[in-house]
């Protein structure tokens, strides 16, 4: 088991252990320091895959940045060719030839960088998304959990209480009934002088 799992399962013992708030069946008391250290361990446990993801996410424009600087680098190339190659009369029209070629060229190597610098920002982008809606459908089935095993206390308490209560309000009924008032006391003898 991964620190990670050890971690969601300290914090569902810990929401388990929690007292509900007054006439409530589902808020609870937490100490939020006690939640904060969970969630800070929580935090500091994640894959480091993840923060790669987030750095390369956050260096995007730096990747993209250089991918434009070599793109710019290979057009700057050419046209130093170029500049070379027209500058003999000579071979003038094969200057433009190659220039152009290598224009094209560079200009094709240069999109195709930047193209695959989007795609690769875009697939760990949309990994990390993955990976952040599969946590979250994992805590949603944990608070599920949780709720249900509380409510599920709380009911087999209440009944508990319930019928405790029941049974010493049919002890209170049966000891009152026997219980003579002072009125029956005094209403006794005269009943009985009157038969004789």
């Amino acid at each position: 088991m991964s620190r990670i799992e050890q971690l969601i399962n300290e914090i569902e013992e810990y929401i388990d252990s929690c007292k509900f708030q007054p006439l409530s069946t589902t808020k609870i008391i937490v100490n939020k320091e006690e939640l904060d250290e969970l969630l800070v361990e929580l935090r500091l446990r994640i894959p480091d895959e993840i923060k790669q993801y987030q750095k390369i996410i956050s260096n995007q424009d730096a990747i993209l940045s250089d991918a434009h600087s070599k793109a710019d680098a290979m057009l700057a190339e050419a046209t130093a060719q170029t500049n070379e190659l027209v500058n003999e009369h000579e071979i003038m029209q094969r200057a433009y030839a190659q220039a152009n070629e290598i224009i094209e060229q560079a200009q094709a190597q240069a999109q195709a960088i930047v193209d695959k610098a989007v795609a690769d920002a875009n697939n760990v982008r949309q990994g990390s998304i993955q990976y952040t809606d599969d946590m979250l459908k994992s805590l949603q089935t944990i608070m599920n959990h949780t709720m249900e095993g509380a409510q599920g206390r709380f009911d087999a308490f209440m009944n508990s209480m319930k019928s405790s209560y029941d049974i010493v309000s049919s002890n209170r009924k049966e000891l009152s009934s026997g219980i003579i008032t002072e009125k029956e006391e005094d209403a006794t003898p005269e009943t009985e002088d009157k038969n004789d």
